[in-house]
């Protein structure tokens, strides 16, 4: 549910007093991208806010290499998961502590949206996870390759599968029209649970009373 309301209302007026010159814009939303993809090309930097434009991205990354004026961004390549070659990209100086640091992903399977960060990106995702995904919202029902709005399957650190659910308020339950698994990925007994446990709190989170699952819904175990 979005409520929408003027600015001022909103907003602190010491807030929408500060003029930010067109050089700190850029400098904020391309910083920014960049430490939350970790890593990325000029043109993903771009993408993640659709604030600047590559040209300006490019220019940021090369004006923020190491050299003269210290800067904290290195070159880096960045291997591709779906046979693509790989991508000259950016990344922080200390991307390899940052890596180091990083926690153990939750052994949980979680229902990741359509618009999430990872997902947002087609053509990075694809790239860097190997997982082609499409919204077929728009796309007649005749065409789908999967459904009206399929989710992305997260288990760990891999994309295993997608499902197409939705709340069934009539019936008081969260339906499971489909499953599909990733090619090399089988819905094991041990994800089974890990799955049943994720769309039960989805069902919680949604109000719903039960969790139902259409006849025939897993149509692909990898």
């Amino acid at each position: 549910q979005k409520v929408y309301d003027l600015a001022e209302r909103v907003i602190p007026e010491a807030a929408r007093a500060v003029d930010v010159a067109p050089d700190d814009y850029v400098e904020w939303a391309c910083g920014a991208a960049l430490d939350r993809l970790g890593m990325a090309t000029a043109g993903e930097i771009a993408n993640f806010w659709a604030a600047v434009n590559s040209a300006e991205a490019k220019a940021w990354c090369q004006s923020k290499l190491g050299g003269e004026q210290g800067g904290d961004v290195i070159p880096v390549v960045v291997e591709s998961a779906d046979g693509s070659a790989p991508r000259r990209s950016f990344a922080r100086a200390d991307i390899a502590e940052r890596l180091d640091s990083l926690p153990v992903a939750p052994r949980r399977l979680r229902v990741i949206n359509p618009f999430d960060p990872l997902m947002r990106d087609r053509k990075r995702l694809l790239r860097l996870f190997n997982f082609d995904y499409r919204i077929e919202i728009f796309v007649p029902a005749a065409k789908r390759k999967y459904g009206y709005y399929v989710f992305a399957l997260l288990d760990g650190e891999r994309l295993v599968g997608r499902i197409d659910m939705k709340a069934d308020r009539a019936n008081d339950a969260l339906a499971v029209a489909a499953l599909w698994m990733e090619p090399g990925c089988r819905l094991t007994p041990a994800r089974q649970r890990r799955l049943e446990a994720e769309l039960d709190r989805q069902r919680r989170f949604s109000g719903l009373k039960s969790v139902s699952f259409a006849d025939g819904y897993l149509r692909c175990d990898g």
